[in-house]
């Protein structure tokens, strides 16, 4: 190597440095030449530090006589003249007399020098003996240290390539540390995220700040079929002068902590999971609904795919055995984390599938037991799939993973949760199938429900709807529509009314009522007070006395109470009659005028009994209109009902403010901007129209 390449490695110094760089520098090594006499012919700068005599006091003068004791001078004499005559090196350590009078051991190694002129000289190289002991004990427990280590430890020079590399890292890489000398971490370890590794080796080297219990997952030819993980720290290596000489790495397994992690994060997600689905799952008494709250507590979560399959039988409120053959199954929800062809292979919702008993959801069903595909082949995909056509979708999704869990509420199968793994490249485990089986378990009992109350509620829709009139009938000087709307919220349906009944001598009886609660009970007692109102409309009794006999007889039907507005108008008068037990006051809307709600006595509800009810009279010409309603038109549950009375009027006054409407049109304007989708009562609406007489 060249002066010049030493100077471009930034090696060569200045004579008059003082900065100690390396081994030597550290050792103090002194150099002292002896002519065949004996005297000092050579001094360097580190034999004045070590014997304490300057170049000046020690060249010229006998080195025997400098700085060896009067006891030691035939030893030294004899040293010097067996290596001097035989040529023989000399080692060992010797007292020497210090300038300031003080002895100390130095340890010197000796040999013969001969120049061109044939003349023979004597070299003696020299250090502090302490120094020296000190060094050897420092290297040799240092080499011990790496080698005993059983943390893996190793040395990159400058250039990122091994210098050295102890047995606890060949061990760790399966890797000789013949083999990794001189090479980079990407030649010997590709498996590992070396990007990532070589930008920390370089940032430590560059900025001195080294790097602490930084993870790294990866695997070596140690044990290439599984991933492991290792703690690594990296720190920068400078000599005493400050040179940078490289970066030492210290690697830990910590493989089973990491699996414990993993494994503790994973539970912390199931954990969580579970608690949204708790929260989410169930909020209302709608099946469709409940199914989709389970479909999305499980994307991206748990499945890429998600899909919510109930029997047919058990939506028809017709629960049976299910042992083989067939299985009729809707799906009620179908969820996909991203845009997919598996969701395009999947079952429309709402639409009936008959699937085989040899397909997974069948078998999933019939047995009331998970299925798991941890990694679906061509075979399971023709199982797995709806349909032979439905087989290629699936494929070009890539669905690697598949599982199903049943869904068993009370011990009975309602239908099964379909999970698919599409983009998650971890395929379904046993941890999987237990989580999945929590929320399948959690969301049946909320499904069972809602499919219950629903089966109840329908029947208590078809009971009240053939209780009232299909349609108005055909009436002396009215027109009339009618509405009624049942509750869509977690309320059954209630026992609202109305009824338009033509009398013989051409008057109409027009009534709305509602009675208090909820379900078939409430049906079946609004049925009675209906029936009962239609027999007294026949015996010509005044508004006022029919209440009195509705009070009556619903004080008999099981403490249900009811209001009730009931009117009797008669054309050839042009006059209507009301009585009001408890109910909600009608509005009339003369020709041309302002809405305005009519102020009538009000009384108790029926069923109270002992209330005495009056009768009231209202002028009603050609035109004018009448609208009466049950509370579950106007009623919220934030705002004050004078609040929401004056909504509909002013709705009424805007409806009114233009084009003629229909009555029809009219009613169900009412309703769509009065009643929320929601809502959690039912409503009914009876809006008459008075017409001239012919």
């Amino acid at each position: 190597m060249t002066a010049e390449s030493f100077r471009a490695d930034g090696i060569l110094r200045s004579a008059g440095s003082r900065e100690r760089y390396g081994l030597l520098d550290v050792l103090g090594v002194a150099a002292v030449v002896l002519d065949s006499d004996g005297r000092i012919v050579f001094w360097s700068a580190p034999a004045e530090e070590l014997f304490g005599y300057s170049a000046e006091e020690a060249l010229g003068a006998y080195a025997a006589r400098l700085f060896v004791h009067e006891a030691d001078l035939d030893l030294m004499k004899a040293l010097f003249a067996d290596v001097m005559a035989t040529g023989a090196n000399w080692a060992g350590s010797f007292p020497i007399r210090h300038k300031d009078g003080g002895t100390r051991l130095v340890e010197f190694r000796n040999m013969r020098l001969l120049d061109h002129l044939g003349d023979v000289y004597a070299l003696g190289i020299a250090a502090d003996h302490d120094t020296l002991q000190r060094v050897e004990t420092d290297l040799a427990l240092s080499e011990r240290l790496v080698s005993q280590s059983p943390i893996g430890l190793s040395i990159k020079g400058t250039d990122l390539r091994y210098l050295t590399v102890n047995p606890a890292l060949e061990r760790i890489n399966g890797i000789p540390a013949e083999a990794c000398i001189g090479r980079t971490v990407r030649d010997i370890l590709p498996n590992l995220n070396v990007d990532a590794i070589e930008a920390a080796l370089h940032g430590v080297l560059e900025t001195g700040r080294p790097i602490i219990d930084r993870y790294t997952v990866g695997r070596t030819p140690a044990d290439p079929d599984h991933d492991h993980a290792w703690s690594v720290s990296y720190f920068r290596l400078e000599d005493s002068g400050g040179r940078v000489l490289g970066v030492a790495g210290a690697f830990v397994d910590v493989t089973e902590r990491h699996r414990a992690t993993l494994e503790a994060e994973r539970a912390h997600k199931r954990l969580a999971l579970i608690a949204e689905a708790s929260a989410r799952v169930g909020t209302t008494l709608d099946v469709d609904r409940t199914a989709r709250e389970l479909a999305e507590v499980t994307v991206p979560g748990l499945a890429d795919v998600a899909a919510v399959d109930v029997l047919d039988s058990v939506l028809s409120c017709h629960p049976g055995a299910h042992t083989g053959g067939p299985a009729l199954l809707r799906t009620l929800a179908l969820v996909a984390g991203h845009p997919t062809d598996a969701t395009r292979a999947a079952d429309v919702p709402g639409e009936l599938a008959a699937y085989a008993a040899d397909r997974l959801v069948s078998e999933c069903v019939h047995t009331a037991r998970p299925v798991l595909v941890a990694h679906v082949t061509d075979r399971d995909l023709t199982r797995i799939a709806r349909a032979p056509e439905a087989v290629a979708p699936l494929a070009r999704a890539g669905m690697h993973s598949y599982l199903a869990v049943p869904l068993i509420a009370r011990g009975e199968v309602l239908g099964a949760l379909d999970l698919k793994r599409v983009r998650n490249p971890q395929p379904f485990g046993e941890d999987d199938v237990v989580l999945a089986g929590e929320l399948a378990a959690r969301a049946a009992v909320s499904i069972d429900n809602a499919r219950w109350f629903q089966c109840v509620r329908n029947t208590a829709v078809t009971l009240q709807r053939s209780l009232l009139p299909e349609e108005p009938p055909r009436l002396a000087g009215l027109e009339v529509a009618t509405r009624y709307r049942p509750a869509h919220a977690a309320g059954e349906v209630g026992g609202d009314w109305f009824d338009a009944i033509a009398l013989g001598d051409g008057r109409t009886v027009l009534v709305v009522g509602d009675v208090m609660g909820s379900g078939i009970d409430a049906a079946a007692t609004m049925g009675r007070l209906r029936t009962a109102a239609r027999t007294l409309a026949d015996l010509d009794f005044d508004p006022a006395q029919v209440l009195q006999h509705l009070d009556r007889t619903a004080g008999g039907l099981e403490h249900y109470i009811a209001t009730c507005l009931y009117a009797v108008y008669d054309p050839g008068r042009g006059e209507c009659r009301l009585a009001n037990a408890g109910h909600l006051p009608p509005v009339l809307v003369r020709g041309g005028g302002p809405p305005r709600l009519l102020d009538l006595p009000t009384g108790a509800p029926l069923g109270v009994g002992g209330v005495t009810f009056l009768s009231s009279t209202v002028g009603l010409a050609p035109g004018d209109l009448l609208v009466l309603y049950t509370d579950g038109l106007v009623e919220t549950r934030h705002d004050a009902i004078d609040d929401r009375l004056d909504v509909l009027l002013g709705l009424l006054l805007g409806l009114l403010d233009g084009p003629d409407r229909s009555l029809e049109d009219l009613c169900d304007r009412l309703l769509d901007a009065l009643c929320a989708p929601d809502g959690r009562d039912d409503a009914t609406l009876l809006i008459a129209r008075t017409l001239g007489t012919d």
